[in-house]
């Protein structure tokens, strides 16, 4: 798996999630995009999108006279990592009460998943003892 950390804002996100959707942007398009709509300078948009290469989540290629951005890591690996960032912060002041808590916000937003949570929990079990 690539390193890579995680955006550490609303507006990374945005930007990686922009470039998620289209597939690769330069910086002018992306701030036409994300940046204009909120009022926000180029240099500003520019200093998100080095920061994000910084860390690893976007490439950078050069078409002609412009730079390309690529995202680098799927989504889905980025979101996992996200998650696991939140539930390790929940869990690590009072892991039971977090834990409870878990339980009934899934329970009340979607009684199936709650079902889903039993059998993932079943499957991490058996393949503790596997190993």
């Amino acid at each position: 798996m690539r390193k890579f950390r995680l955006p550490s804002d609303d507006l990374e996100y945005a930007v990686l999630g922009e470039l998620w959707r289209l597939g690769a942007a330069t910086v002018r398009e992306l701030h036409q995009k994300l940046g204009v709509p909120k009022g926000l300078v180029y240099t500003t948009t520019a200093k998100v999108v080095d920061r994000l290469r910084e860390k690893g989540l976007i490439r950078r290629q050069r078409k002609g006279k412009a730079f390309w951005y690529q995202p680098r890591i799927v989504r889905e690996a980025v979101e996992r990592a996200r998650t696991r960032h939140v539930v390790a912060r929940l869990l690590c002041s009072t892991p039971r009460a977090a834990v409870a808590a878990l339980v009934e916000a899934v329970d009340s937003w979607d009684p199936h998943l709650l079902e889903e949570l039993e059998r993932a929990v079943a499957a991490r079990r058996k393949a503790r003892n596997e190993a």
